[in-house]
C-alpha cells in the first residue's frame, strides 16, 4: 500500500511538474490560434468588416437629431401676419414646412405618417394678436404615436411663435437678462459625436464576446478542444493562448474604428490615444472573460451565439446608456446596469472622445470592468478545470 500510495504521488508531482506554466507552451498555443483566426474568414469579417458596417449604420441611420421634421402649416386666415408667421416656419431648418389653407387637407396626412404635426393659423388670427390677451394665437397638433417627436415639434412651434411676435414688438425695451445656453463637450448638439463612441463599445463587445463564444464552443464541437485540454499545457495556458489573438484583434478594431471616428465622422479625440488603448484593454478583459465562460458552458455554437446575444451584445445596446439615458431608467433596470460591462466603457469613451483625459472617471470605471472581468474568469477556469478532468 505504501509503494501504491508513493507511486501516485509521484505522478501527481510529475502532472503537477508538466501543468507548470511555461512562456514557450503559451507562445506555441498563441501562434497556432492565430493562425486558426487568419485562416478562418468569418472571423476576420467579424473583426474588421463589421465594425465599419455599424459605424456606417450609428453616423447615418441612427440619428437623434430632430431636423427638418416635416409639418404642416394651415393658413386659415388670409392676413398679412399670418402670412409673416407661415414664413417664419419656412425659414427655420428644423421644419421642413408644406401649406395649405383647409386642415382637412393636412389631417389625412398626419394620420398616413406624411407629417409629424401640423399648425393651425386661426381665421381671426389678425384679432388675437391685436387683443395680446391670454387667447392663444395659434393650435398645434402633434403626432403622439412618436412621442420624441411630437414633443420636440410643440416646443419649437411654440417658440417659432413666440420669436415671432417679439419681432413685432420694436417699441419695447430691451429685456434686462439675457440667457444665452452653452452646451459643454457638444457644442454643435450633433447625436453623431455621442452615438459613435458607443457604436465602439457595441462593435468591442461583439468581437470579444461573441466571436469569443463561437470560436471556443467550435473546438467544442469538433472535439480539438479535448485534445488540447489532454496536452501538458496548463488551464491558465490554454486560456491565455485561445484568447490572447483575440485580444490583439479586439485593440486592432478598436484603433480602426477610432480613426474612422476622427477622420471620416467628424468626431474629435480630446483625450489621448493612450487613455484609449487603456480603456478598451481593460474592457477587452470581461468581454474576453465572458465569451470564454459562455462557450465552456455551453459547448454549441448555436447556444452559445443566443447566450452570447441576450446576456452581451443586448445589454449593451440596451442598458449601457448607449442609447437610452441609464438616469430615466426604473430603480430596479438601473440596478441591473452596474454589473454590464458596456455601461463603464461607454462612459468612458463618450468621455476620451468629447471631454478629454479625465482620470476619477476613468479610474472608477476600470476598477469596476476589471472586477467583472476577474469574476468572468474565475468562473471560466473553474469551468474549463471540470471538462478537464
Amino acid at each position: 500500500m505504501n509503494a501504491v500510495s508513493q507511486r501516485t504521488n509521484l505522478d501527481e508531482a510529475r502532472g503537477a511538474g508538466l501543468r507548470r506554466f511555461d512562456p514557450k507552451r503559451l507562445m506555441a498555443l498563441v501562434y497556432k490560434e492565430s493562425l486558426q483566426a487568419l485562416r478562418d474568414p468569418s472571423t476576420l469579417l467579424i473583426a474588421f468588416v463589421l465594425p465599419v458596417v455599424l459605424l456606417l449604420l450609428f453616423a447615418y441611420a441612427v440619428s437623434l437629431d430632430a431636423k427638418n421634421v416635416r409639418v404642416g402649416v394651415v393658413m386659415e386666415s388670409p392676413g398679412a401676419s399670418a402670412q409673416a408667421l407661415a414664413a417664419a416656419f419656412s425659414g427655420t431648418r428644423y421644419f421642413d414646412a408644406s401649406f395649405a389653407h383647409d386642415r382637412r387637407e393636412v389631417a389625412d396626412k398626419l394620420v398616413s405618417g406624411e407629417l409629424r404635426g401640423y399648425v393651425v393659423i386661426p381665421q381671426d388670427f389678425e384679432r388675437r394678436l391685436a387683443q395680446r390677451g391670454t387667447e392663444p394665437l395659434v393650435q398645434i397638433i402633434t403626432d403622439g404615436s412618436y412621442p420624441n417627436t411630437a414633443n420636440y415639434v410643440e416646443n419649437y412651434a411654440r417658440g417659432v411663435v413666440q420669436s415671432w411676435r417679439a419681432g413685432l414688438d420694436v417699441a419695447a425695451p430691451a429685456q434686462a437678462v439675457v440667457l444665452e445656453p452653452r452646451y459643454w463637450f457638444n457644442p454643435e448638439l450633433e447625436s453623431r459625436r455621442a452615438l459613435i463612441p458607443g457604436a465602439i463599445a457595441i462593435v468591442m463587445t461583439i468581437i470579444g464576446t461573441m466571436l469569443t463564444a463561437l470560436v471556443v464552443a467550435r473546438e467544442w464541437e469538433r472535439g480539438t478542444m479535448e485534445a488540447v485540454l489532454s496536452t501538458p499545457a496548463s488551464v491558465a495556458e490554454i486560456l491565455i493562448g485561445k484568447l490572447l489573438p483575440y485580444f490583439v484583434l479586439g485593440m486592432l478594431a478598436t484603433l480602426g474604428a477610432a480613426a474612422l471616428a476622427v477622420s471620416v465622422f467628424d468626431v474629435p479625440l480630446r483625450g489621448s490615444l493612450a487613455a484609449l488603448l487603456l480603456l478598451s484593454a481593460v474592457f477587452m478583459v470581461p468581454a474576453l472573460g465572458q465569451g470564454l465562460l459562455i462557450s465552456s458552458l455551453s459547448r454549441n455554437q448555436f447556444l452559445a451565439a443566443q447566450i452570447a446575444l441576450f446576456t452581451g451584445f443586448l445589454p449593451a445596446f440596451m442598458l449601457s446608456g448607449f442609447l437610452f439615458e441609464i438616469d430615466a431608467m426604473p430603480a430596479l433596470i438601473r440596478a441591473i446596469t452596474a454589473l454590464v460591462p458596456a455601461r463603464y466603457f461607454v462612459e468612458s469613451l463618450k468621455t476620451v472622445f468629447l471631454a478629454g483625459d479625465i482620470w476619477p472617471v476613468f479610474a472608477r470605471n476600470l476598477l469596476a470592468m476589471a472586477a467583472i472581468g476577474g469574476l468572468f474568469f474565475v468562473l471560466a477556469k473553474r469551468a474549463t478545470r471540470k471538462n478537464l478532468e
